[in-house]
């Protein structure tokens, strides 16, 4: 039953962070360089730990393809969100989306399939990425 839902748990977690990513870049100018860094550090570092927790749940033996596939994954997303401010965010939001995508597979099979663990985990990423919306709009 886990199993079978985490890919459309995947999926949501990448809506998510598309619609974050586009309401970001239509607000860039307004952000100022502290609270640029921050959202490159959460989007970077978040996506790639859920992203790392949910693939090491779905393909529990397969840790370097996995460890790959999310230190790559985290890397494109820190500097995506970067790129939306300058080049120090970019370098800052590829390299926190770096070391979290190394150690997320390593954290997901630790909890060896823990629900309790993937809904902790996924109810603190949506929250982040709200506060870090409501942060973005209120200023």
């Amino acid at each position: 039953m886990l199993i079978q839902n985490l890919g459309f748990l995947l999926c949501v977690n990448l809506l998510l962070t598309g619609s974050a990513y586009l309401f970001l870049f239509k607000v860039r100018k307004l952000i100022g360089f502290q609270l640029g860094m921050n959202i490159s550090n959460l989007a970077g570092g978040f996506f790639a730990i859920v992203t790392g927790i949910i693939l090491i749940y779905q393909f529990p033996l397969h840790f370097v393809p996995i460890t790959m596939i999310t230190t790559v994954i985290g890397m494109v997303v820190g500097a995506l969100f970067g790129g939306l401010f300058d080049y120090q965010t970019l370098l800052t939001g590829m390299i926190n989306g770096l070391m979290m995508g190394v150690m997320a597979p390593m954290v997901g099979a630790a909890s060896q399939n823990n629900l309790i663990f993937l809904v902790f985990i996924e109810l603190v990423f949506i929250c982040s990425l709200f506060l870090l919306l409501f942060s973005a709009k209120r200023t």
